[in-house]
C-alpha cells in the first residue's frame, strides 16, 4: 500500500548553540538555507507493513480480529529520523554575533559531531577540542578565520563540549591548527574513537591574583576619596587593571583585529575610555568586578556542562572478564568487546550492555530508566551499562562495546539536544541582532550629540556613553535560554525521559491531543489467558478440559494458543501428548488424545462442528465485548470448555491517562485490533476516543485530522506500523525499554522504562521550563531597561552598568539551574 506523503514539521530548530559564557556576547544564527534531513517524511512508504492476514491457529479468527499492532519485533523507526541536521555550504553568508560582527550559522548535527558530518573523496574529518571555545563569540572568531582558508570544506561547532569538527583537504590540518592558535586558542586533536568525550573541567583560577586586583582597586578608590596625589591613585588603578584585565584586553584586541566587537572589546573600550577621562578608580573597579562576575558565571555554566561528564562518570572504569583459559581478569571497561563474558559482584556497577547468561539479582536501573525500585533480573534478561547490581551475583555476555552502549547513546542524545535551538532561543537570537547594534548606536549619539548640539560637557557625555556601552551586551538575555533548556533536558534524563532537543521540551506544554498505540503502550503486548470455564461437564473425560485445551494449544505457535498453553504450564501442570495434530486455517486446531479427537477453535469452528448454541454464542459475545479473544474446546459432539485470552492493561495506564486529562490533554487510542477490543480497553483506562482496525495509513490520517483541528499533537508508540504517525506528530514518544537503542536514536522523546506516567512528568517539566524562560527574559530585559534609562539620564555609574550586565547574567543562570534541583514529578 502507498501512504500519502507526510508534511515536514513547521517548527524545526534554526541552528545550534551551546550555553553562552558570562563574558562574551552570543551570536545569532544566519538565516541560511538548511535541509531538514530528519523530517523529509515523504520517504515513509509503508507498503511493507500490510495489515496481518488471518492465521490458521487455535481459536483466533483474524478475519474479524486483526493484530496489526501486535508485531513489535524489529521495531524500526528509521523512517522517523528526528536528528534535525541543518546543513549549509561552507562559506555561507554569516549572521552577526549580538550585532557586532559577522558570525556563521553553526551546523547542527547529531551525536558528537563526527556522527553525521562526513568526509568525501580526498577529504579528512578531524575533531578538535578547543578549551577556550565557550560561546558563539569564539565560534564567530574561529569561523571567520577558517571560512576563507584553503582546504576547509565544512565546520561543525559543539559549544557545550567545546569540540570543533572540520572536514578538510588532506594536509590542511596544520594550517587549520595554526589559524586557530593565532586567535590565542589551543586546539587539541581528538581521536576518531572518542565520541561523546565530555568537555574537561574548568581550569583552576588564580584567586590570589584576582583578590590582589580587588585590593588594588579598592586602594585606588580610597586614594581618590582621601585626596592622595593623582599619581598614586592612577598607579594603583593601573596595577589593578594589569593584574586582572590583561586577558580581557588580549581577547578584545583579537576580536577587534578580526572585525568583531564582543563583550571583551566593549569592556576594553569602556575601561580605556574611563582612564582617558581621568576616572582611574572606577576603571579599575569595573575591570575587577567584570572579571569576578565572569569567573562566577563560567563556574555556574559548568554545572550544566557537567551533566554529560556526570553521565560518563556513572560507568565503571574496570570489569571482570572471563579469559580464553577460563580464568577471570580485571580489564579496563573501555576494552570490552561484544561477546565478552563479564562477572558482576554485589554492589558493582555494570560496565556494558549485555544479556545475563547465568545467575540472578536485582538491578538498580535508575541511571538509565529512572525507575525508583530495583528490577529483578535473571537469565536472558538485558542489563545496561552504569546500572548497579544490588545483591546477587551474575555473569552477562556483552552485547555493545563501550562506545555503543545505551549510556553512550544517551550521552550522544543529550549532546545533540544541547545543540538544538528552542523556539524562544531563536526569538532571542533575532532580537539580539537588533538590540545590541541599536544600543551601541545610541551610545555613540549620547557621546557626540549633546556636546555638539547643547554644549553639554564632553566628560559627562562620554561617561554616559561608556555606561551605555557596557549595558549594551545582551549576555543575560542570550544566555537565559540555553541554560534553562540544558537544565530541563538534564532533569528529564535523570528521570528516564530522553528528550531529543530543546524544541520538544519547550513545545511539550502546548500538546492538546496525545494519540497512543495499544499493544506494548497501554497494554503489556503479550496475550495471557484471562478466563477458563468448564462448559459441559456431563460424562466428562478422564482428563480435565482445561488440560486438554492447553495440550492442543501447545502444538500451535499462535499467540492465543501460546497464552492458553503457558497458563497451564504456570500452574505446574504436565501437558498431555496428543497425536494427529492438524491446523484448521482460520478456525483453530484438531488433535487426538486417548482415541478421542478434540477441536480447539473459534465460534466459526464450533458452528461447523454443529456444537454451537445460543448460550455459547452469548458467552462468546460477552467475552469479545470485553476485548478478549474467545475460543472453545469440543470433542465433536459437545463443547467442553470456553477460554479467553487478552492483552492485559498495564497497571499504570489508567493513572497515566487520568494525569494527562488533569493537565488538559485529550487522549486518542489507535490500534489494529478490532473495534470492540479497542472500545473495551479504552473504557478500562479512560481514553477519550478509541479507534480500532487501524492500518498504518489510518493512524497517520487520524494524526493529521487532529493537527488540522488545531493545537499540538503527540503520538506514543513502539511498533513499525506506528512510524508514519510518530513522524507526522509534533512530538513522537517512543517506548524505550523494548528497544532502547532504537528508541533513543529515532524518537523525539523516549520513555526509558515504558512508564506512560512519565509523559505527565515531561509535560510538567516543559511547562516549568517555559515559566523559567519567561522569567529570565523578563529579568534580563527589565534590568537592562532600568539601567539604560538611568544611563540616558546621567544617573548610572560605570559600576552600576557592570552590575546591570553581570548581575542580570548571574540571576538568569541561577534561575535556570533551579530546573536541575526540582523537576516536577508525575502524580
Amino acid at each position: 500500500m502507498s501512504l500519502p506523503p507526510v508534511k515536514k514539521h513547521e517548527h524545526m530548530p534554526d541552528g545550534q548553540d551551546g550555553a553562552c559564557c558570562a563574558h562574551d556576547t552570543c551570536g545569532a544564527p544566519a538565516e541560511n538555507e538548511r535541509v531538514h534531513a530528519g523530517h523529509d517524511h515523504a520517504a515513509h512508504d509503508n507498503g511493507s507493513h500490510p495489515h496481518h492476514d488471518a492465521h490458521a491457529h487455535a481459536g483466533h479468527d483474524h478475519s474479524s480480529h486483526d493484530h496489526a499492532d501486535h508485531d513489535h519485533s524489529g521495531h524500526d523507526h528509521t523512517a522517523h529520523g528526528h536528528d534535525h541536521p541543518h546543513v549549509h555550504a561552507h562559506g555561507h553568508a554569516a549572521g552577526s554575533c549580538c550585532g557586532h560582527g559577522e558570525g556563521g550559522q553553526p551546523f547542527s548535527i547529531s551525536g558528537s559531531g563526527a556522527a553525521t558530518l562526513t568526509a568525501g573523496p580526498g577529504q579528512v574529518l578531524a575533531r578538535l577540542r578547543i578549551g577556550q571555545m565557550d560561546c558563539p563569540t569564539e565560534e564567530t572568531l574561529i569561523r571567520k578565520k577558517l571560512d576563507n582558508l584553503d582546504g576547509v570544506h565544512a565546520l561543525d561547532f559543539n559549544l557545550m563540549q567545546r569540540v570543533l569538527t572540520v572536514v578538510h583537504a588532506e594536509g590542511a590540518l596544520d594550517r587549520i591548527m595554526a589559524a586557530i592558535k593565532s586567535l590565542d586558542m589551543t586546539p587539541e586533536p581528538l581521536a576518531d574513537s572518542a565520541p561523546g568525550t565530555p568537555a574537561p573541567a574548568a581550569k583552576p583560577v588564580n584567586w590570589w591574583l584576582i583578590g590582589g586586583a580587588g585590593v588594588l582597586a579598592a586602594l585606588s578608590e580610597l586614594s581618590h576619596f582621601a585626596g592622595w596625589p593623582l599619581g598614586v591613585t592612577a598607579a594603583l588603578a593601573v596595577a589593578a587593571i594589569l593584574a586582572c584585565g590583561v586577558s580581557t584586553y588580549r581577547k578584545g584586541w583579537i576580536a577587534v583585529r578580526n572585525g568583531n566587537l564582543n563583550i571583551n572589546a566593549l569592556m576594553s573600550i569602556a575601561v580605556t575610555g574611563a582612564v582617558l577621562i581621568g576616572q582611574w578608580p572606577e576603571a579599575a573597579m569595573v575591570m575587577f568586578l567584570f572579571n569576578v562576575a565572569e569567573l562566577i558565571e563560567a563556574r555556574s555554566l559548568d554545572r550544566a556542562r557537567n551533566a554529560v561528564r556526570g553521565l560518563l562518570d556513572l560507568a565503571p572504569e574496570t570489569a571482570t572478564v572471563q579469559q580464553a583459559n577460563g580464568q577471570w581478569l580485571e580489564v579496563p571497561a573501555a576494552n570490552l568487546q561484544a561477546g565478552d563474558i563479564v562477572r558482576v559482584r554485589p554492589g558493582e556497577r555494570i560496565a556494558a550492555d549485555g544479556i545475563i547468561v547465568s545467575g540472578s539479582s536485582a538491578v538498580d536501573q535508575s541511571p538509565i530508566t529512572g525507575e525508583s525500585l530495583p528490577v529483578e533480573k535473571t537469565q536472558d534478561d538485558p542489563v545496561y551499562a552504569a546500572t548497579v547490581n544490588a545483591a546477587g551475583s551474575f555473569e552477562y555476555r556483552v552485547t555493545a562495546a563501550a562506545g555503543n552502549t545505551t549510556l553512550a547513546r544517551i550521552i550522544h542524545a543529550v549532546e545533540q539536544a544541547q545543540g538544538a535551538r528552542a523556539p524562544t532561543q531563536r526569538f532571542i537570537d533575532r532580537f539580539s541582532r537588533i538590540y545590541t547594534p541599536a544600543v551601541v548606536g545610541i551610545a555613540l549619539l549620547v557621546a557626540v550629540l549633546p556636546p555638539l548640539l547643547w554644549d553639554q560637557p564632553w566628560f559627562d557625555a562620554i561617561y554616559r556613553a561608556l555606561a551605555l556601552l557596557i549595558i549594551a551586551c545582551p549576555c543575560a538575555l542570550v544566555i537565559s535560554t540555553p541554560v534553562s533548556i540544558v537544565s530541563g533536558l538534564t532533569a528529564a534524563s535523570r528521570r528516564g525521559i530522553l528528550v531529543k532537543g530543546g524544541v520538544y521540551l519547550e513545545e511539550g506544554r502546548n500538546l492538546k491531543w496525545l494519540a497512543l498505540d495499544k499493544t506494548g503502550t497501554l497494554t503489556h503486548g503479550k496475550p495471557v489467558q484471562t478466563d477458563i470455564q468448564d462448559w459441559d461437564v456431563s460424562d466428562q473425560t478422564r482428563h480435565p478440559a482445561a488440560l486438554v485445551a492447553a495440550s492442543l494449544a501447545a502444538r500451535s505457535d499462535h499467540p492465543v494458543s501460546l497464552a492458553v498453553a503457558n497458563a497451564a504450564r504456570d500452574t505446574g501442570a504436565a501437558l498431555l501428548d496428543v497425536q494427529e495434530f492438524t491446523a484448521l486455517p482460520g478456525r483453530g486446531v484438531s488433535a487426538a488424545l486417548d482415541g478421542v479427537t478434540f477441536q480447539l477453535g473459534n465460534r466459526r469452528l464450533m458452528r461447523e462442528l454443529g456444537v454451537s448454541s445460543p448460550k455459547l454464542e452469548a458467552r462468546l459475545d460477552e467475552l469479545e465485548r470485553q476485548g478478549k479473544s474467545a475460543i472453545a474446546l469440543s470433542d465433536g459432539s459437545r463443547v467442553l470448555a470456553v477460554a479467553a485470552v487478552a492483552d492485559t492493561v498495564k497497571p499504570t495506564s489508567a493513572t497515566a491517562i487520568a494525569d494527562l486529562h488533569a493537565l488538559g490533554v485529550r487522549t486518542l487510542m489507535l490500534t489494529g485490533d478490532n473495534t470492540p477490543t479497542a472500545q473495551a480497553i479504552g473504557q478500562q483506562v479512560g481514553i477519550d476516543e478509541a479507534r480500532g482496525d487501524q492500518l498504518p495509513e489510518d493512524k497517520l490520517a487520524a494524526i493529521e485530522s487532529k493537527l488540522a483541528a488545531g493545537g499540538r499533537v503527540g503520538m506514543v508508540g513502539d511498533g513499525i506500523n506506528d512510524a508514519p504517525a510518530l513522524a507526522r506528530a509534533d512530538i513522537g514518544f517512543a517506548m524505550g525499554a523494548a528497544g532502547t537503542g532504537t528508541a533513543i536514536e529515532t524518537a523525539d522523546v523516549a520513555l526509558m522504562d515504558d512508564d506512560l506516567r512519565k509523559i505527565g512528568t515531561f509535560l510538567r517539566l516543559s511547562r516549568a521550563t517555559h515559566r523559567v524562560l519567561v522569567q529570565n527574559i523578563v529579568l534580563a530585559l527589565g534590568i537592562k531597561a532600568v539601567f539604560l534609562a538611568l544611563a540616558m539620564t546621567g544617573n548610572a555609574t560605570l559600576w552600576m552598568a557592570v552590575f546591570a550586565d553581570v548581575g542580570a547574567s548571574l540571576l538568569v543562570v541561577a534561575n535556570g539551574l533551579r530546573l536541575l534541583r526540582a523537576a516536577p514529578a508525575a502524580h
